[in-house]
This record gives structure tokens, C-alpha cells and sequence, in this order.
């Protein structure tokens, strides 16, 4: 009896298929297709019905799910602190992130991380939509914590606070009356994110104001579409400083109120609630801590 077909079983259950699971798991559909076969044919018993469209277990399957996930899934987690202990950096990192942070602020980091430890694999998921938490066995899920809701089984570490500003096309900015504080944006068109309801910015007084957005002209979680319709002179957008930055240096965009601080895209770093955090994940973590005290420093 070969106990990692079992392990295979309860692996493609839990992630709703094979396809899914060969991906979370880096390892081929093939091999866990047979991995299943083979226990099936063990135990003499269909243990899932397979179509096209969906994978479902039979009653023989979900009890043998039901006995034996439970404790494989303490055995792997094992396995993870096991090698957590040790200081070898390798294996797989796994890590998501929105698109806007995960573009311009990890894949350097990703590169250096990797000619560092020959040894390290790392998948990086740029997502566009909100990411479910360690939906897909994620090491490491980046995200703006105003927008999520970390459960206790998460451990929260703040990682980055990048600056934002609001832009627009010069064609947009001479079609409107200057700007003499936050709320003239009121009447300009806005592209918004996907969830803001409103964007805060500090006067250079450091007095507090809020601009409602209400039936913006666009609204995209992806930062690429905002700067896209910015560009294009469809609206005024919120958006990070780095990731506008070549627009602005070739004219396409200027920053409107430069002197009032907006609220910054405040970063968090997301990690699986185990006891100790592996290697992999604090090299990863160092080197971007690292680069953004360098950032700092030299904004500074």
C-alpha cells in the first residue's frame, strides 16, 4: 500500500480536481491520475466519478475523504515545519499578488532571491482580482489589507507603503478650472478601483479630506486599465507614483496636487498561520524588506 496515493486523493479533493491540484502542487496530472487509479484498484472501489466538466466523489470516497484527510493534512503540515527548521533555502515558493505591487515591486526582488539560492524555485501569481487567501497553497499572498480581511489563521507582516498620487492627461487637466483643494475633484471624471468608495489625501497643512467617489466614469480593479483611460484622457486616477512613472516622464500624465500627500497603498505580506515560517519565505521576505528601506532611504 503506497500511502502517498492516499496523500494524492485527498490532494486532488481538496483543490476540486486534477488540474488544480497538479498546478498547487507542481507536479504532473499524469502522476496523480495514476496515483489515484492505482488506489482505487487497490482498494477495489471507484472512489471518483470523473467528467468533463467536474470531479465528483463516490459514497465510497467521501468516507475514505472523511477518515483520512484529517490526519494527512496534520502529517504534511509536519513536513512543512520539518523543513522549516532547517536554513536551507530551496523547494518551491509560491507566492500572489496584485498586479500593480507584483509588476514593479517583486519580480526584481524574485530575480535576486533566486541567483542567491540556485536551489529556489518561485511561481508568481499576478493577479488582477482580489486573492483568495491560500486558496492555491499560496507561501506567501500580498495584499492591501484595507481591502481583505485576515483571518486568525493568517499571520499579518506589513511590508510596504507606496506612495500614491492622482493623475490625469495634460488634455484633461486644461479642459477643467485649477485645482485649489482635494474636493474640486468632485466634478471631474474618476476611474476608481475596484472597492474605493473614497480617496483621502492630507492638505499641506496636514488637515484631513475625503473625495466621495460616486459614479465614477471607470471602475477596475486592474491598475493597468486605470492608467490606460488616464493616458487616453478619460479621467482622473489614484494610482501608485511607481507604477505611473514612465507616463509621466514622457508627458502623458501629470500628478494634480502635488503638494497634498494621498493616502498611500499600504502593502501587507500574508503568511499560513504555522509555527515556524521556512526558509524560503524569510529570504524572500529579507530581500524585500531590504529593498524597501533602500527605497525609503533614498526617498528620503
Amino acid at each position: 500500500m503506497n500511502w502517498d496515493d492516499f496523500d494524492a486523493f485527498c490532494q486532488v479533493v481538496e483543490h476540486g480536481g486534477f488540474t488544480a491540484a497538479s498546478r498547487a502542487l507542481d507536479r504532473p496530472k499524469s502522476s496523480l491520475s495514476a496515483s489515484v487509479t492505482r488506489l482505487e484498484s487497490e482498494l477495489g472501489t471507484r472512489l471518483l466519478e470523473r467528467t468533463t466538466r467536474q470531479l465528483r466523489l463516490t459514497d465510497e470516497g467521501e468516507s475514505l475523504y472523511r477518515e483520512i484527510s484529517k490526519p494527512f493534512a496534520q502529517l504534511r503540515e509536519l513536513a512543512v515545519d520539518a523543513v522549516a527548521k532547517g536554513s536551507r533555502v530551496q523547494g518551491t515558493l509560491r507566492i500572489a499578488a496584485p498586479y500593480e505591487f507584483g509588476a514593479h515591486h517583486l519580480a526584481s526582488v524574485a530575480s535576486r532571491v533566486m541567483h542567491g539560492h540556485p536551489q529556489l524555485k518561485v511561481h508568481l501569481d499576478v493577479e488582477h482580482a482580489r486573492v483568495a487567501l491560500f486558496e492555491r497553497q499560496y507561501d506567501i499572498v500580498f495584499s492591501a489589507i484595507e481591502h481583505s480581511f485576515a483571518p486568525s489563521t493568517v499571520v499579518t507582516r506589513r511590508v510596504y507603503s507606496l506612495e500614491r498620487g492622482v493623475f490625469a492627461s495634460p488634455a484633461l487637466v486644461a479642459s477643467f478650472p485649477p485645482l485649489a483643494t482635494a474636493e474640486d475633484l468632485e466634478p471631474w471624471p474618476l476611474l476608481a478601483g475596484g472597492d474605493d468608495a473614497s480617496w483621502s489625501f492630507h492638505a499641506p497643512d496636514g488637515a484631513p479630506h475625503r473625495v466621495e467617489v460616486r459614479n465614477p466614469r471607470l471602475r477596475s480593479g486592474n491598475a493597468g486599465v486605470r492608467l490606460q483611460a488616464a493616458v487616453d484622457g478619460l479621467g482622473v486616477a489614484r494610482i501608485t507614483a511607481s507604477f505611473c512613472a514612465d507616463a509621466v516622464s514622457r508627458g502623458q500624465l501629470v500628478r494634480l496636487l502635488p503638494d497634498w500627500e494621498c493616502a498611500p497603498l499600504r502593502m501587507y505580506a500574508l503568511l499560513p498561520g504555522r509555527k515556524l515560517v521556512p526558509a524560503k519565505v524569510r529570504a524572500f521576505l529579507a530581500e524585500l524588506e531590504q529593498e524597501a528601506s533602500a527605497n525609503a532611504s533614498g526617498a528620503g
